[in-house]
């Protein structure tokens, strides 16, 4: 979303204030009403479009049919205003809902009526650290439940929620990687499919149609290649990215084809970013040849706020206002975030460059999609969502889900000599030092709703020791003031001490890209001081989005523990202090790789994956540089063993099968066989099983997750060093053994891309890897 997408800048400026505002303000006694068509007195509840009995489309045309030609012109923003002579209420088709419902768009009112907060989940990628794609589908599900209450009390004057954000998380100093699932293409579109399913009302998180009615409207964004906010000058606005076709098909793509093929999303946005010499938004290609012909998209194409007036004020694209109109319609957009195209549409057309089938073909698309909502089946409230109100908000459930999924995500990254877990009842004092130790806003990172029991460390860590002292030390994250001190004073004395620290949203958010990975200011400096006035190794944990770079702290014998908690929501303060007190055993792993500071030399606008001469590439399928901590990399209280049991010897049981019909052709340095000839029954019979036998030593019980990556003999010619084909996790008691089951497809999970975009599967050797643990796997050979 554009910068006026994020809450307003007297939000940001005054976020702590207007938060607690909206807590102290709780649930008021008034409630409104839904918006709604064809009712008992509508005058058009005799029309086609009032029939529920004919399909979402046919429906939509029939509406269309119907309206003038300024009336349609007029439904082509964010802001849709109603069409009275036709019972058409008026709509708003900017909401937001990354983790949980949040006020950052135009239609969810959460600042008045009878419910002000709502159910805040971790930020996402510490939630990706989970690796457990049901999570991923009951917060999707939990947060469309709340959406939909919010507009059946009146809350909300629309159901389409312009989430989940399944960008890669390429380079570590985005200001949005936050809100990614991370850096790997494989989880951000299990991640996408999953949180999809949830958010748009399906009843399991499997392969399956979305339901008739949606529960609410999903929107993948940002389409494509967008990982870039405001770099040494370099802005998202005009940025002109140059990305491989390579690129495209084995990293930035997949998560927005998986958004549409396996979640059925009913919305991709496109993003600024101009790749390639053409905007994202003006794209046909993308828009319309992949996103709603090869993909299937059943839905809308939304642009990201003020995409359009950009394109022709910043990036020059088109000549005329008029000009760029028509261009994106003709491409494939159905709406614009923003008045532009509500603006200069009618003179697009009288000038001849728009033509009124364009207008037709986008409105048909948005009043499909509001006709699958239920906004054209009478009350809302005597529908299938219609039991959802004031009470389904802030439930027990999903304030545990919450809980869960912040207890999930939480990555240990260092204990020496077992400093954690704490034993409860053992720690007489506890000096707790840092900025981020009670700050509620700390918690949520960007896109937030005003939570509904948040609960900051402090508070967590009061629950659990009786004497506890508490001191900011540094003035803020960018701690430009600083009490060390007194921090010294108190870490001396006391029994345990626990640092806070890390980063804000001043440092990285919507229109914030980082210079350093270090941490800002003075933090590193008091760190090390209370460390050496501690009288045990102190514990560090980092609420941060993006990686920093801490090699500092894994050096230094004084400092004990490590953890990373990212932004963990309105129940982090109470996910960290279990998990410091060993009431949970932690199992969250990377989702991103953390680099040393030394990448930041590393210019981000340079959109390369692979490595090349001296450019040493990105994420750990092509990075060939030094690491901070590796993706994936997240220790347990506990000892665990991993083993690939079973895995065929040779799936592509002969040669034959692969070859047939001419599949075989030589690629790069090897023969290979391309996917794309091999066909769907090929592809469904070279599926085999894998088995991971896990165990339990001890000494706690707890949850292992097993990642299972595929290596090749070499990582010449642009193969990945490797790439995750699948994760599993279970809870298993001390002693406890388990087998990890695995679907492995050889089309998806073993196949590589080639320069020119294809999907191949090498013939030869491959290599199943969990762990230190390896099988070979050969295809023809």
């Amino acid at each position: 979303m554009a910068a006026s997408s994020s809450p307003p800048f007297h939000i940001i400026n005054h976020g702590m204030a207007a938060l607690l505002t909206l807590l102290l303000l709780g649930r008021s006694a008034a409630a409104g009403a839904p918006p709604f068509s064809c009712g008992p007195s509508s005058p058009s509840r005799g029309l086609p479009f009032c029939n529920t009995k004919l399909p979402a489309a046919q429906r939509a045309a029939d509406l269309v049919s119907r309206m003038t030609p300024a009336e349609k012109v007029s439904q082509l923003g964010d802001i849709a205003p109603g069409v009275p002579r036709l019972g058409v209420p008026g709509y708003k088709w900017w909401n937001e809902a990354l983790h949980g419902v949040a006020i950052s768009g135009k239609g969810i009112h959460l600042d008045q009526g009878a419910v002000r907060v709502a159910t805040s989940f971790p930020q996402v990628l510490l939630t990706a650290a989970a690796f457990n794609d049901n999570l991923w589908f009951r917060i999707g599900q939990a947060t469309g439940k709340e959406a939909r209450a919010l507009y059946n009390i009146g809350q909300a004057e629309g159901l389409t929620m312009w989430s989940p954000n399944v960008n890669i998380f390429r380079d570590p100093r985005w200001g949005r990687g936050q809100e990614t699932p991370g850096e790997d293409p494989a989880v951000a579109s299990r991640y996408a499919s999953a949180f999809v399913r949830g958010i748009q009302g399906s009843a399991t998180n499997t392969l399956s149609p979305p339901p008739p009615v949606l529960l609410t409207s999903a929107c993948c964004k940002h389409a494509t290649a967008y990982d870039l906010e405001d770099w040494k000058g370099v802005s998202r606005y005009n940025f002109k990215a140059t990305v491989t076709a390579q690129d495209l098909a084995d990293t930035f793509n997949p998560p927005f084809q998986s958004c549409v093929v396996e979640g059925k999303a009913s919305c991709v946005m496109c993003a600024y970013t101009s790749v390639n010499g053409v905007p994202s938004c003006a794209n046909p290609d993308l828009l319309t040849k992949t996103f709603k012909n090869s993909w299937g998209l059943d839905g809308y194409v939304a642009a990201d706020c003020d995409a359009v007036a950009i394109m022709r004020n910043s990036q020059f694209y088109r000549p005329t206002a008029e000009d760029t109109v028509a261009t994106t319609l003709k491409a494939g957009l159905d709406i614009d975030c923003g008045p532009y195209i509500q603006q200069y549409a009618t003179s697009a057309i009288q000038k001849g460059k728009l033509a009124q089938q364009d207008v037709d073909k986008a409105l048909k698309n948005l009043f499909t999609t509001r006709m699958r909502l239920g906004h054209f089946d009478g009350d809302p409230k005597a529908n299938v969502y219609g039991n959802l109100g004031a009470a389904h908000i802030c439930t027990p459930e999903h304030k545990n889900l919450a809980l869960e999924a912040a207890l999930d995500g939480i990555v240990l990254l260092k204990n020496t000599a077992g400093v954690l877990p704490l034993k409860r009842g053992a720690v007489a004092s506890a000096a707790v030092i840092g900025h981020n130790a009670n700050d509620v806003l700390a918690l949520l990172g960007n896109y937030w709703g005003p939570p509904c029991a948040p609960t900051t460390p402090l508070q967590g860590i009061q629950g659990y020791v009786r004497n506890v002292k508490f001191l900011p030390g540094c003035n803020s994250a960018a701690c430009n003031a600083v009490s060390t001190p007194q921090a010294v004073a108190l870490a001396s004395s006391s029994d345990a001490v626990i640092l806070f620290m890390g980063l804000s949203q001043a440092q990285e958010s919507e229109g914030k890209d980082r210079t350093s990975l270090l941490l800002p200011g003075n933090q590193q400096s008091l760190i090390t001081a209370v460390a050496n006035a501690a009288k045990r190794p102190v514990i560090l944990v980092l609420l941060t989005g993006g990686p920093v770079d801490i090699t500092f702290a894994q050096s230094n014998p004084k400092i004990g523990a490590i953890l990373w908690a990212g932004y963990p929501g309105q129940a982090g303060g109470l996910a960290i202090a279990k998990v410091l007190f060993g009431e949970k055993n932690p199992s969250g792993k990377l989702p991103v790789t953390w680099y040393p500071e030394e990448f930041t030399r590393i210019p981000m606008t340079d959109m390369r994956m692979r490595a090349a001469g001296g450019y040493p590439g990105r994420t750990y399928r092509f990075y060939n540089g030094k690491t901070v901590y590796k993706f994936g990399f997240g220790l347990s209280y506990s000892k665990f063993s991993q083993r690939i049991a079973t895995g065929r010897k040779n799936p592509a049981y002969n040669t034959s099968l692969l070859a047939a019909g001419g599949l075989m052709a030589t690629t790069d340095d090897k023969a290979s066989y391309y996917v794309d000839h091999m066909g769907d029954e090929v592809c469904e019979q070279l599926k085999f099983p894998a088995v991971v036998k896990v165990k339990n030593h001890g000494p706690m019980d707890g949850k292992h997750t097993a990642l299972m990556f595929l290596r090749w003999p070499n990582a010449t010619d642009g193969r990945p060093a490797r790439q995750l084909v699948g994760f599993h996790s279970q809870h298993l008691r001390v002693g406890e053994k388990a087998n990890l089951g695995f679907e492995v497809s050889p089309c998806e999970h073993f196949s590589r891309v080639t320069r020119d975009g294809r999907k191949v599967i090498d013939r030869g050797s491959h290599f199943l890897k969990v762990g230190k643990h390896e099988v070979e796997i050969s295809f023809g050979a």
